[in-house]
């Protein structure tokens, strides 16, 4: 771990850049700063949302982990000046740097960029192995005919220890992230991580952050998310991944950071992950796959949720509740054809998870875990093999046509037997299979809607059923 959510912080190098623009705006807004120091490449935005203290006229702050020099400084001013300075450029200190030039030239002068960030005027931008995807995004935020960003096939690891790998924010509303063949997004680089650490190699606290003013235009879709392996910092530096927002309830504490391994969603964000597989995600102390903490902001409709469909959790692990899924304290979600599978909550208990303790301590929580005040719809899902199902805290939620069989992984602390569902009620239940060691924990669930005590679904090797009565249940394939 990289922090214990002290204000103790890393002895790592780092560099202060300070923009004066002249043809520009003079507080340099729109400028992007691009970093080279070895095999290190980092981008920076002047937005005056995000970075050293979050304010327009402080400077970009790079973190450069064990650099030893800086080799290279390039800053593309909103006029179309572009400034190289070469090093090396000492450590541990802060430039100004002023712009200087003439706009026809410097666009003439820049350097050409790979050709899947071209800032071209339409189409989608292409990010390929080696380019970095949160610039692609920062490219689509500053461009209204530039919505759509496709990564192609590879494996996308942080470039630098921090809060996240990926962030959206109120400014990438409205975009589309999806993956063209196999991608990886991963928390783990272990040429960057402390070998000595117990969250080697992951050196971010979630591989993607959904932050305040994102809706359900803004979609992810098709990658898959993993790594993430209990490493947490709550320093702004080398980024602010989260501006402070104005707002009810918004301030950040110990889940902003600690929750949420794949996937974190916080404030009045409502986006649509699609095609996704979460897996092989540790966090402590709940909600290793995907963390949900709307925090109250969520009005009974479904446009305030977070959409999930045709999405895998596979073999996610916490010591607490949510193992996939966990939705804190007055959140949603509209969960639709999914496949929960192997993932164990309830798992030894680390100094993390000592505070909040073990929520419902006899017989522990499940894979999809809904504290209360929180709204959930599942539709047409699979939940197999993972220690309990689901545990649910609220009157009404919907389960609908899904199938719950044999969640009674062995391991963990309760002491109590493992459970397909434990509902505050069973109300919303309907169409669904339920068979296990206990089916239904509270003895709310109707049978006449529920086949309670099912028979083997006889799952092939992608978790379809094969027993002709499970026909138009549970998950699906896409």
């Amino acid at each position: 771990m990289l922090s214990d959510l002290s204000d103790t912080k890393p002895d790592f190098a780092f560099l202060k850049v300070k923009l004066i623009g002249t043809v520009s705006n003079r507080s340099a807004l729109g400028a992007v700063v691009r970093l080279r120091a070895g095999d290190l490449h980092l981008m920076k935005v002047k937005d005056g949302q995000s970075g050293y203290l979050s304010h327009s006229d402080f400077p970009l702050y790079f973190g450069l982990g064990a650099a030893e020099k800086i080799d290279q400084l390039e800053v593309h001013w909103p006029s179309g000046i572009v400034q190289k300075i070469e090093g090396p450029i000492l450590l541990n200190e802060m430039i100004t740097i002023t712009e200087k030039g003439d706009p026809a030239e410097g666009a003439v002068a820049q350097l050409p960029q790979r050709a899947s960030l071209e800032p071209l005027e339409s189409g989608p931008i292409h990010v390929r192995p080696g380019d970095n995807i949160q610039e692609a995004l920062e490219l689509a935020a500053g461009n209204p005919r530039r919505k759509r960003i496709v990564v192609q096939a590879g494996v996308y690891r942080p470039q630098h220890p921090g809060q996240a790998m990926i962030w959206f924010n109120k400014r990438h509303d409205g975009i589309t992230l999806e993956a063209e063949g196999e991608v990886t997004l991963t928390a783990a680089n272990p040429a960057l991580a402390d070998k000595s650490a117990p969250s080697f190699p992951a050196i971010v606290n979630h591989v993607v952050y959904f932050g305040d003013g994102i809706s359900r235009k803004t979609v992810l879709s098709g990658f898959k998310i993993t790594g993430a392996n209990g490493f947490v910092t709550n320093s702004e530096e080398p980024v602010s991944i989260q501006a402070p927002i104005e707002g009810r309830n918004l301030e950040k504490a110990k889940f902003f950071y600690t929750d949420g391994g794949g996937i974190k969603i916080f404030g009045r964000s409502y986006p649509r992950i699609e095609n996704v597989e979460v897996y092989d995600n540790f966090t402590s102390p709940c909600g290793a796959g995907i963390s949900v903490e709307h925090r109250g902001h969520i009005d009974g409709s479904r446009l305030q949720t977070v959409l999930l469909s045709n999405c895998v959790f596979r073999n996610n692990r916490c010591p607490i509740s949510g193992a996939a899924v966990d939705l804190l304290h007055g959140s949603g979600a509209e969960i639709v054809n999914c496949l929960f599978v192997d993932n164990l909550s309830n798992g030894p208990m680390d100094q993390r998870a000592e505070t909040p303790g073990k929520w419902k301590p006899q017989h522990g929580s499940g894979a999809l875990t809904l504290f209360p005040k929180s709204q959930v719809i599942v539709r047409r899902c699979t939940f197999t093999g993972n220690r309990n199902a689901v545990d649910d805290s609220n009157q009404g939620n919907r389960y609908e046509d899904s199938i719950f069989w044999m969640n009674n992984a062995a391991g963990g602390w309760p002491k109590g037997s493992r459970y397909e569902l434990d509902m505050a009620s069973g109300v919303g239940v309907s169409g669904c299979f339920i068979g296990g060691d206990i089916g239904d924990l509270r003895a709310v669930i109707d049978k006449g809607q529920n086949v309670v005590g099912c028979s083997d679904p006889r799952f092939d090797e992608r978790y379809v059923p094969q027993a002709q009565e499970f026909e138009g249940v549970g998950y699906r394939p896409h």
